[in-house]
């Protein structure tokens, strides 16, 4: 694989080679969408070559997961502006005046949003002529007159009911510029908290980056013979996130989630008036455009050829099964045979019906080689099996409890609640991706050889217990290392093995206990 100058953030690295929009292949007589070069030059993610001027654009992760502390609800999370260096100022991190930024929930399974929460976000600077601090004194409150800059943002929920707006001039938690100017930066966060209408919660602000891993995978994978490992290359960075408590009422298709477990998620941005072609003629549209999409981790670093990087960021899920380059590629990988040349891991053989699956269809004995009932949205009772169609999304079934003691490797350790099935924080979706294009999920068993994976096993600091369940973002230059150092985990690769081959053995036998719904429309 010759990878382009990795940045740390690239995010989702290893699998995922799995991913995109592989079902084209499963679908027949659908036509092709062509994509010339230069279909679109507003990309949001640096594995797109046009994302390095935009990073305000720039979808980084995205989380979903039932609340562990409010079982009726779903916790949405979402990422943007990668690799901010605590001690970046004057000019500190704000969201996107003019940009839209939005969560979006396919409860259908036809690979369009159901539900779409977007976030429209102003600026405010109380002394923009007579000074150039971001703050002029310690900050104690959001409303503190210290706070030079601050911003604000209203919150709407559109369904096929129409648009409504949730919240109306809320207010952002600012950039953590330190202890001098905000001597009590949780007491910020928590008033960045805000309730919303129905038993929902919402927050904006910046947070510590949640991903853990070691991006050195690029060079390579690890330096040719797993040397360049355990290092987390994303320690001591901050991101810029927004997040939601949702009942999970308001997600399911027909308002039941009991019938209706399964929904789909990812992120986009969007911007008015952009030019989407990288033509140099004017463009008159004022319209939005959708610059950055993002559901699962990986996608578009590794599956999707450079060609065609730019455009799946324009793509919505619903048309990823007409993109054929980009359906070859996920049916037969580029990643394993990269594995096999290094490492001389023998790639499971073509075509991968099972990663598809994974992420394309999600999870069900009907769907694919995976034989277990756990998130494809042929499971909502309620759900048109004409109309479901393979799309890449991020896909929970909120029927499944939340893990007393969660497990890293998620579903591959028998912990049912983790990524695949969604994504937690603490989620290791690194391991997991690299083992799931290795064939882990068909076979039952861990690759001995890369059971380690990366060596970073968690995040450099504890996550909350309640929402936004985000850390508190870093004030301490990267340079000089994050307030404490990566904590490895003491799990041994065998041991590993030996846990992932019973998680992903339950699911060979189908012991997820979900019941699938009949095979009716």
């Amino acid at each position: 694989m010759t990878s382009p100058t990795p940045r740390p953030r690239s995010r989702r690295v290893l699998d995922h080679s799995l991913v995109v929009l592989g079902a084209g292949a499963l679908a027949t007589g659908l036509g092709i969408l062509t994509l010339a070069p230069g279909i679109s030059a507003a990309s949001s993610h640096r594995e797109a070559p046009l994302i390095a001027g935009d990073p305000r654009a720039d979808n980084t992760d995205v989380y979903a997961f039932t609340s562990p502390d409010r079982p009726d609800t779903v916790t949405l999370a979402a990422n943007w502006i990668p690799f901010e260096e605590p001690n970046g100022g004057p000019n500190f991190y704000q969201f996107a005046d003019d940009a839209r930024y939005n969560i979006k929930i396919d409860n259908t399974g036809d690979g369009n949003a159901d539900v779409t929460y977007s976030w429209r976000f102003r600026t405010l600077t109380r002394d923009a002529g007579g000074q150039f601090l971001y703050n002029t004194g310690p900050v104690t409150s959001l409303n503190d007159p210290d706070l030079n800059v601050r911003q604000v943002y209203d919150l709407t929920v559109t369904t096929s009911r129409g648009t409504s707006t949730v919240l109306r001039g809320a207010p952002v938690a600012p950039s953590n510029v330190g202890k001098a100017s905000m001597p009590d930066y949780a007491t910020l966060r928590a008033q960045a908290v805000r309730n919303a209408p129905g038993g929902g919660k919402a927050f904006a602000g910046q947070a510590e980056d949640p991903f853990f891993a070691d991006l050195r995978v690029f060079d390579l994978l690890y330096g040719g013979d797993l040397s360049e490992r355990g290092q987390d290359t994303l320690a001591g960075y901050n991101v810029n996130s927004v997040a939601l408590q949702i009942p999970k009422k308001d997600l399911a298709l027909r308002g039941n989630a009991t019938r209706n477990p399964v929904v789909g998620i990812w992120s986009t941005t969007e911007r008015r008036g952009v030019q989407v072609t990288d033509s140099r003629a004017t463009s008159t549209d004022t319209g939005w455009k959708q610059v950055s999409r993002l559901g699962n981790p990986l996608v578009n670093e590794v599956v999707v050829p450079l060609k065609y990087k730019d455009a799946f960021n324009t793509l919505n899920p619903s048309q990823d099964r007409t993109v054929q380059p980009v359906v070859d590629k996920v049916l037969d990988p580029i990643l394993p045979k990269l594995i096999q040349k290094v490492y001389g891991v023998p790639a499971p053989k073509p075509p991968r019906k099972d990663l598809a699956e994974i992420y394309l269809t999600g999870i069900c004995k009907a769907c694919g080689p995976v034989k277990a009932d756990l998130n494809a949205h042929r499971l909502n009772k309620d759900a048109s099996l004409r109309k479901i169609v393979p799309a890449e999304e991020l896909r929970l079934n909120m029927a499944v409890p939340p893990t007393a003691k969660p497990n890293r490797l998620g579903v591959l350790a028998g912990d049912l609640a983790g990524f695949p099935n969604g994504r937690r924080l603490a989620d290791d979706v690194i391991d997991i991706s690299l083992q799931a294009v290795e064939g882990a999920a068909q076979t039952g068993k861990l690759v001995p050889a890369l059971a380690a994976g990366d060596k970073v096993d968690a995040n450099e600091v504890p996550f909350g217990t309640r929402f936004p369940y985000l850390a508190l973002p870093h004030t301490k230059s990267v340079n000089s290392g994050p307030s404490g150092g990566a904590r490895q985990s003491a799990m041994t690769p065998s041991h590993a093995a030996a846990i992932g081959t019973a998680g992903v053995a339950l699911l060979g036998v189908g012991g997820l206990r979900l019941r699938r719904r009949r095979a009716t429309s």
